[in-house]
């Protein structure tokens, strides 16, 4: 028997055989696509698959407890934490509340306003944009294991007193400095591990200080990165600063790669995305409030921005691959329970996002900035997202700390942030709600706090002493969270596995 829905259906115009076909192709599709992409997540998860059933023997029902004994010490302790495991997880899985994200009811714009510098600082206003393509000169500022994107604010204070002549001599003219990249065998005049790819700021607000007993010059300053450049050539100054010859690099806008096979006449067919999607179902009742059937409009629109890759040689699976708007809701669905308020909606601004938060070395971030197309930036990130592992682990012994399933944000820019300490340093830092493997070093103290109201302690690598970030305690009990960890991006790397739940720390 016929659904009465089908017989509804004709009457508004809607074909229901093509609709189904059309859903299968583009189904079909899409698994296509995101199985290219993918292949290397799935190939690793078939790895741990294979890892865990050979090791499953060691957990064979058969074995009885009074052969504990004869067990080897390292298979014994690896048998009682696999039975550890298990417990836990069945807590977990029994436990409510043991999925629901992380509750933040601090006031997330303090950490990227950077309050803790003070509320004296002096606004600076007026924009300055390079033409792209122009070579220019303009001095620039190294930093270690920082690397500055468009968009990401960079604070800095200041002693060193070429660096405050040179910032002052800046805020007077077009408040624009570069900032580039230096790894950590930075030592001296060697400028072999400066990275030639670097990235334009500018000061939006300032404090020029003096000290009238020893007089003594600081600068403190709020920048943000605006555009990206290629080194020419650099030297350094007899007063100690350097100089350099760089080229701004284009922001290349691609129209999308079907513009030329469209037909004209199909154009109009294209539908829009409704703006409130519940306006687009329509439901029948009866007079007693039942429902009899219910239409979605939104569904008969047979033409979409990929129909006309049928008049090509390739299908639309392969210029879905390309297309900004899907690219940019992929990112969005892996990395919105990261920061679901703040996700940049344009295209450009989301590829610098992703730039900016994602917890990746300096050659990875660096190559996302070297490419001028928004695509090739989104699609390089969504690849990394995908394809890089799901821990956490020590830079220097690869001790596993967390994973990226506890990354949140506390900051409205996102989970990661660049914040300097009192002697001038600048880190790199994103916050995370779990831990393990990790010392702590000292006390807790408030003063010069990233985020106000949580005293901060220092935590290193249980395993090789590595710095690796702080741990922050609310000192009021109306706070949520009570306590995280921010860990520095320099000192973490990625890698695969699964992390076990002893020693976690949460």
């Amino acid at each position: 028997m016929a659904d009465p829905a089908e017989d509804l259906l004709p009457l508004l115009g809607i074909n229901i055989d093509g609709h189904r076909e059309s859903d299968n192709s583009e189904l079909s599709s899409g698994d296509e696509a995101d199985g290219s992409i993918s292949s290397g997540v799935e190939e690793e998860q078939m790895e741990h698959d294979v890892n865990e059933g050979m090791e499953g023997g060691m957990n064979r029902p058969d074995m009885e407890a009074d052969d504990e004994e004869d067990l080897p010490a390292p298979m014994l302790r690896q048998r009682r934490r696999r039975k550890k495991k298990k417990i836990s997880l069945k807590k977990k899985s029994k436990d409510p509340d043991s999925h629901k994200p992380t509750i933040v009811n601090f006031d997330q714009s303090l950490p990227s306003s950077h309050s803790y510098l003070g509320s004296d600082l002096e606004e600076v206003r007026g924009r300055t944009i390079l033409e792209e393509g122009s070579v220019v000169t303009m001095p620039l500022l190294l930093l270690p294991g920082v690397v500055l994107v468009p968009g990401q604010v960079l604070p800095l204070q200041l002693h060193m007193q070429h660096l405050v002549a040179m910032v002052r001599r800046v805020a007077d003219t077009d408040n624009t400095f570069g900032v580039i990249n230096i790894s950590r065998s930075y030592r001296g005049d060697n400028i072999q591990n400066v990275s030639t790819l670097g990235c334009t700021a500018e000061i939006f607000s300032k404090r020029d200080e003096l000290d009238d007993s020893s007089g003594i010059s600081t600068m403190t300053v709020k920048a943000r990165g605006r555009q990206r450049f290629r080194i020419i050539d650099m030297k350094s100054e007899v007063t100690g600063e350097i100089m350099g010859k760089v080229r701004i690099l284009p922001e290349l806008s691609l129209t999308h790669a079907l513009d030329g096979a469209r037909i004209p006449s199909l154009c109009r067919l294209m539908a829009p995305p409704a703006e409130d999607p519940h306006d687009m179902v329509k439901t029948a009742v009866d007079r007693q409030g039942r429902v009899l059937t219910s239409v979605d409009l939104r569904c008969q629109s047979m033409v979409t921005r990929l129909t006309s890759a049928h008049f090509t040689w390739w299908p639309p699976w392969v210029y879905k691959m390309y297309d900004i708007d899907w690219l940019a809701e992929q990112i969005r669905g892996e990395l919105q329970n990261w920061c679901p308020a703040s996700l940049p909606c344009d295209p450009v601004d989301l590829s610098f996002w992703v730039a900016h938060n994602l917890p990746v070395n300096d050659d990875i971030r660096l190559r996302l900035l070297s490419f001028d197309s928004v695509v090739q930036r989104l699609r390089f990130g969504l690849n990394v997202i995908r394809k890089s592992g799901r821990l956490l682990c020590c830079d220097q012994c690869q001790e596993e700390i967390s994973s990226k399933e506890h990354v949140f944000s506390m900051s409205q820019e996102g989970p990661l942030g660049a914040y300097v300490n009192p002697h001038g340093h600048v880190h790199e830092m994103f916050t995370v709600t779990t831990v393990q493997n990790l010392n702590h070093i000292g006390g807790a103290y408030t003063e010069h706090s990233w985020f106000p109201g949580y005293a901060w302690t220092i935590v290193q690598c249980k395993h090789c002493s590595n710095h690796m970030g702080w741990k922050f305690t609310a000192t009021k009990k109306n706070l949520s969270p009570h306590k995280f960890w921010g860990l520095c991006r320099s000192s973490v790397k990625t890698a695969f596995g699964s992390m076990d739940d002893d020693d976690v720390e949460m």
